[in-house]
């Protein structure tokens, strides 16, 4: 008799509802619903449309229990991005996407208030424009937070909505440069930072059953399983599932972003590693995700979006089959470099990248392609050898 258990996987470019059976020895997936997750354009800057993705959840909760008896079910998605919700509960506006450009200078604007190696040392997380840290910094004095009395980051939010339970899952957490080393939130931080601590929930680790679905969702669905606040951030999931037997390994996670790194007992917080701008994220069983963000597989989804909308659609498996026939050993760009961090015209920036850097820019989406992969890779290569 084998027992179901849904995973929710929440992406920056799509989400899927998967259906694992575990018979004792052997764990399968079968994907039960996928659906897009694009980012919303509104006057006031980029959102992600958090309620169509709770309507593409429910309707996949609804096909997994019409198959099989759920035994529980658990979120995960990226990091750093949240919702508010005000004294009632109610969310207070769409969340905003971390690429929307209102994070711009906040970085620098941190540092007048703490110094980078006092946040370095107190979180150990990189210093990145789109952490949680400068996205509330960015929205000081606004309505919005003002209104605010509860952050949930995305997962979160989803779990509160499916079960009623305000919480923030420990690994996604640790994400927003905002949480202590030392364990829990950092009220010093935000309080130095001028942002309300008001709106800090309870902290939970993962594996915490946060309850069984609400009657009024039980009843949408067709049945009640309980959910998990499982390790919330989707890397330290994959993590989690990394086939290594021993502890000298390192592990790439390539999607929207990518993420490079080490699992170590501990946090390394050296000048080094701040130089380096190293990540200490948490992870599952107390272990610290010792890693790099690299910008990933968004210049290429970016580049597919504007080959769209010019009248010719490409997939990846298409792009990978291009890729691999283009000359290679051709032009180079840093995928960190600012210009591809928001959305755009992807393909007229990796030109302009190599024309600025003396190099022969890539014209058709072959080589685009191949040159998007093949930087990647030597920044993978470059990450691990730091």
């Amino acid at each position: 008799m084998s027992a179901g258990y849904l995973a929710v996987d929440l992406g920056a470019e799509s989400g899927r509802v998967v259906l694992g059976r575990f018979d004792g020895g052997r764990v399968s997936l079968e994907e039960i619903h996928r659906f897009p997750n694009p980012a919303v354009r509104l006057p006031d800057g980029l959102h992600w449309d958090v309620l169509r993705m709770l309507s593409e959840i429910k309707d996949g909760l609804a096909r997994a229990v019409r198959e099989e008896e759920i035994e529980g079910v658990g979120v995960d998605s990226w990091g750093v991005d949240f919702g508010f919700l005000d004294s009632e509960g109610a969310l207070v506006s769409n969340p905003y996407h971390h690429r929307d450009t209102r994070t711009e200078g906040m970085i620098e604007e941190a540092f007048g208030l703490v110094p980078k190696e006092e946040i370095y040392d107190t979180t150990g997380i990189q210093f990145l424009p789109i952490n949680t840290i400068y996205q509330l910094l960015a929205m000081r004095g606004s309505p919005v937070l003002g209104a605010a009395e509860t952050m949930l980051l995305i997962p979160d939010l989803i779990n509160y909505w499916l079960t009623g339970e305000k919480a923030c899952e420990y690994t996604n957490a640790t994400t927003t440069q905002l949480f202590d080393l030392e364990g829990g939130w950092s009220h010093d931080l935000f309080e130095r930072m001028d942002l309300p601590t008001r709106i800090l929930a309870s902290v939970v680790p993962p594996a915490t059953e946060l309850g069984p679905l609400l009657p009024e969702v039980a009843e949408e669905v067709g049945a009640g399983p309980p959910v998990f606040a499982v390790a919330s951030h989707d890397t330290a999931s994959a993590v989690v599932a990394v086939p290594a037997e021993g502890e000298d390994f390192a592990y790439i996670s390539s999607g929207t972003w990518s993420l490079v790194g080490v699992e170590t007992r501990g946090p390394v917080v050296t000048r080094e590693a701040m130089d380096a701008n190293f990540t200490n994220e948490g992870g599952f069983g107390g272990m610290t995700r010792f890693l790099k963000n690299v910008m990933g597989l968004w210049i290429l989804q970016e580049c597919r979006r504007q080959w769209a909308s010019e009248g010719s659609e490409y997939s990846y498996e298409e792009l990978a089959s291009l890729a691999e026939v283009a000359p290679p050993a051709g032009p180079l760009v840093d995928p960190d470099h600012p210009a591809f961090l928001s959305p755009g015209d992807m393909p007229s920036r990796v030109r302009s990248f190599c024309e600025e850097t003396g190099q022969s820019p890539p014209e058709e989406p072959a080589s685009v392609a191949r040159c998007v992969f093949e930087s990647l890779a030597l920044k993978y290569r470059y990450a691990i050898e730091q």
